[in-house]
């Protein structure tokens, strides 16, 4: 065997490596966007940062988790309501949205023991006294 066989033979396996690796990124299942609309909620980003500096001047974190108790603890006033959204960004099967009304002062349970176990993340908006915030927590179950 001489010189050109083999950059020839190492060419050919070189260009086979690539193809399989194409093909199999190319039929992997569980890739998920973030979400589907993603270009409307961008333009509306704004928005969001100014929720998020509204929650940052409360001085009080508004999502607490109790592993003990696997609940997650929302320390909102009377008459607040808004919705919590569970992320879970591996699976997007397994996302849920919570829409509340706290009807009393203090902390709203929500039991979290039936989620599947591993990382989430719990976004919360909300309106409280006629002004809207949003914070957002990351769990590991």
């Amino acid at each position: 065997m001489d010189w050109g066989k083999g950059i020839l033979l190492t060419i050919i396996g070189f260009v086979a490596l690539i193809i399989t690796m194409v093909v199999i990124s190319v039929r992997m299942d569980g890739i998920e966007l973030v979400t589907e609309n993603y270009y409307e909620e961008e333009i509306k980003f704004q928005d969001q940062i100014d929720k998020e500096n509204s929650a940052l001047k409360l001085d009080r974190e508004v999502i607490n988790y109790d592993a003990a108790s696997k609940t997650v603890l929302l320390d909102l006033p009377s008459g607040a309501s808004g919705k919590l959204q569970l992320f879970r960004p591996s699976d997007s099967n397994l996302d849920q949205v919570l829409s509340f009304t706290a009807a009393e002062e203090g902390q709203t349970v929500i039991p979290v023991e039936n989620l599947k176990a591993g990382y989430w993340k719990f976004q919360l908006n909300w309106t409280e006294g006629g002004k809207d915030y949003y914070e957002e927590k990351k769990i590991d179950l």
